[in-house]
């Protein structure tokens, strides 16, 4: 394509809905004559700011905050969590896009745990040339500073890492989640 045949008219609808949040795609395809990579150099010759997301405007996706506690029992708490959010989303009628509003209710239960024997390993500081297959290789420090080292603690079985090491690397998907959010 050439720039000729971007005129102010398409230069301005290509702007609007590109603040709309449309992809690029769907920017082509309503203009008509242009690729999706055309429309993409466009946009970064035009220097626009990141487009919105598809779901509309990033003020009316984000849910509220959840309020935060200030005392939590030392043990565990266990509490549902709900918020209520109204969410901007577009879904496809044919072959046009509509933009719709619904509600979003969300609820998660949130379980903290002080951990009762927390045993951390004190490190052999070893380097790279003195690490074995029977050492955690665990890195601790700046690999740039002059006092980066690997645990170098005793391991079981083949595992790259000793015990402790291991239950940092090694989470399950849903304490992956929760750390996540």
């Amino acid at each position: 394509m050439t720039t000729a045949q971007w005129s102010d008219d398409r230069v301005e609808r290509l702007k609007r809905l590109w603040a709309e949040g449309l992809s690029a795609s769907q920017i082509a395809a309503q203009l008509g004559g242009v690729s999706r990579n055309a429309v993409i150099g466009k946009v970064h010759r035009l220097n626009l700011p990141g487009r919105a997301k598809a779901g509309g405007s990033s003020s009316a996706a984000r849910p509220a905050k959840r309020p935060t506690q200030t005392q939590r029992p030392a043990t565990f708490q266990n509490r549902p969590a709900a918020a209520t959010a109204t969410r901007t989303v577009t879904r496809a009628a044919g072959a046009t896009m509509l933009k719709e509003e619904i509600e979003v209710e969300a609820y998660e239960e949130v379980e903290v745990r002080r951990p009762l024997n927390v045993v951390v390993p004190i490190s052999r500081r070893l380097a790279l040339t003195e690490l074995t297959e029977r050492t955690c290789k665990w890195p601790i420090g700046d690999p740039m500073k002059d006092d980066f080292h690997f645990c170098g603690c005793e391991i079981a079985d083949s595992a790259p890492y000793c015990t402790y090491h291991a239950k940092l690397a090694y989470q399950p998907v849903s304490e992956r989640r929760k750390a996540a959010r």
